[in-house]
């Protein structure tokens, strides 16, 4: 997910447990809701660099937790360098303690790899002692009724209280922990609906014939914020094939539709491409990865993409592998691009 869901998803927490927060945490909550997508920063470095770090250590299981204690710690150091003044009209709270905080991190981290392992390119959960990407595939990176839920669980109590007081009713403060809650379930019920399309779209992807083929495998990826509409690929024994899955009322799943996308022969150029290193550690990325072979004047190019990522897709995570060699199918350059590159 982009970085306002997780700062409103993190915002949603801190107010729906606002009476068991100890001092900072609702800054604590989203400093650790957002922090791991500082990996974002690797895109400056190259296709290769934000493939080796995007989503992975500050995602993973041990990542996520040394950062909430690097959080912890700092907001512990904060507390002791800034500590409460009590100035008599309510008694101050106790020094901040490293488990509390560690707790409060802990479920900010949490939740942001629990929203990104639903969504776009998923996550490395494991990293660094396995390279492997587990993800959802329920949701885009930008979930447009996601974040419309988020914002209004926010702004309508706030709302709300400015209309009470209008009124002259008195309340001490804009409150929400209910409205908080609430969103949250909301969310989590978005969610699960998701999960279960994904699965229908799954199911009727694998039901079918596609030009005669019998299908292997298949995905669904959401299409833009439209909860009924799927981008369904499945595997064949010599094709991929790219179909529209419409699960809305009314709507009918046409097979027959299908781009076809054949599978490249088998040769000596193509063995060796995907046997270096490069395209070995794209294959663990790639959901649905698609080779082509081109000769060149001077040898052979290869390019490995993954057609998970639409046509014209612009996003960083769409990244294929490039593998030149020459005639001697000697490796003569390996490297990682993004498709938005231009002239890759």
């Amino acid at each position: 997910m982009e970085p306002f869901t997780h700062a409103f998803t993190s915002l949603a927490l801190a107010r729906a447990g606002q009476k068991h927060l100890p001092r900072f945490g609702t800054a604590m909550l989203v400093v650790s809701g957002i922090a791991p997508d500082l990996d974002y920063a690797s895109y400056v470095g190259g296709a290769s660099a934000f493939m080796r770090f995007h989503r992975t250590a500050l995602h993973s299981v041990a990542g996520s937790a040394l950062m909430a204690c690097a959080i912890a710690g700092a907001f512990c150091a904060l507390d002791k360098r800034l500590p409460q003044k009590n100035t008599g009209r309510a008694r101050a709270s106790a020094p901040l303690a490293f488990g509390p905080a560690l707790a409060v991190c802990a479920v900010g981290a949490a939740s942001h790899t629990l929203l990104d392992l639903v969504s776009g390119v998923g996550v490395q959960l494991l990293w660094p002692f396995r390279a492997h990407w587990s993800a959802g595939n329920l949701a885009n990176d930008f979930d447009l009724w996601i974040l419309l839920v988020l914002v209004a669980g926010l702004l309508l109590p706030l709302l709300f209280h400015l209309i009470s007081e209008e009124v002259g009713e008195r309340k001490k403060g804009p409150g929400g922990a209910r409205a908080a809650v609430v969103t949250l379930l909301l969310l989590t019920a978005y969610l699960g609906g998701r999960a279960y399309l994904h699965n229908q779209a799954i199911g009727l992807l694998l039901s079918r014939e596609y030009h005669g083929r019998v299908p292997l495998e298949a995905g669904a990826f959401p299409e833009s914020s439209a909860p009924f509409d799927w981008r369904g690929l499945v595997v064949t024994d010599n094709t991929i094939e790219e179909v529209e899955v419409p699960l809305g009322p009314g709507d009918e799943f046409s097979p027959d539709r299908s781009l076809t996308h054949y599978k490249p022969v088998d040769s000596p150029a193509l063995n060796v491409g995907e046997k270096t290193a490069a395209a070995a550690r794209f294959l663990t990325y790639a959901q649905f990865p698609l080779a082509s072979v081109q000769r060149l004047e001077a040898g052979y190019r290869i390019e490995v993409s993954d057609l998970r990522f639409a046509s014209g897709d612009t996003e960083p995570a769409n990244i294929f592998v490039r593998v030149d060699l020459d005639s001697e199918l000697q490796v003569r350059r390996e490297a990682y691009l993004f498709a938005s590159s231009p002239n890759p």
